[in-house]
């Protein structure tokens, strides 16, 4: 990890917040802290977080910044399967499958610090009543059903037939999720392109039809979707 710099303060705040550290108390937080024996990391952007055929026992949860989580195959190929923001865990079955090699690697999106926890042990401190790892093994859980909707969520989109139907699919699951029809994404064109398993030159000349046609207007990763006329 040389593209890593090591932070050691952790906002204990902050994490009970975050999804996987719900309903732990403040004690029950610093015990979960010592035991899984986290190590606190910075990354640049574009540095390569986790790495295809590696394995490991500790998942990541991100504490600021983002991540993605791609397929980068040997002929150059890149396709992102999700993006990671703070709060958010990666690498969690993984770590529970600790036997099991990545197929994926995990590249920082831009510049974020990273929260590293050793939870291949976590089933056997819960079978040892310990409240605090019951709780974050029923945390995870609802941090796996999440995570499934969202890769439900890609396959639903990269099934059209069309690139058109790609970006309406995508756009309209934002919408969706955010309540408005005005929202920011998390990709850059090329990343979108990426998610959408499309061609970049593609995608934008579509992305250009659709605006002049008035389906939706954008700046940069800022859409918004209007009302068929």
């Amino acid at each position: 990890m040389s593209n890593a710099a090591r932070k050691t303060e952790i906002d204990k705040a902050r994490l009970s917040k975050t999804l996987f550290f719900r309903n732990l108390t403040g004690e029950e937080i610093d015990a979960a802290l010592r035991k899984l024996r986290v190590s606190d990391l910075r990354y640049k952007k574009g540095a390569f977080i986790l790495l295809a055929g590696n394995t490991t026992k500790q998942m990541g949860m991100v504490l600021e910044g983002s991540v993605t989580i791609e397929s980068n195959d040997m002929w150059g190929n890149r396709t992102i399967l999700s993006h990671v923001g703070p709060g958010q865990l990666f690498a969690e079955t993984y770590a529970l499958l600790n036997e099991e090699p990545l197929l994926v690697d995990v590249v920082a999106n831009e510049n974020s610090r990273i929260l590293f926890l050793n939870i291949h042990n976590l089933k056997k401190m819960a079978a040892d009543a310990n409240p605090w790892a019951l709780k974050l093994l029923t945390n995870l859980l609802t941090v796996t059903a999440h995570k499934n909707l969202v890769l439900s969520d890609r396959s639903f989109h990269t099934a059209a037939k069309t690139i058109r139907g790609k970006v309406l699919s995508y756009l309209n699951s934002v919408a969706l999720k955010k309540g408005s029809r005005r929202f920011d994404i998390p990709f850059d064109r090329q990343q979108l392109a990426d998610y959408l398993n499309v061609d970049r030159t593609a995608l934008s000349k579509e992305l250009g039809k659709m605006k002049n046609e008035g389906l939706i207007s954008f700046e940069k990763n800022n859409f918004e979707i209007h009302d068929a006329s």
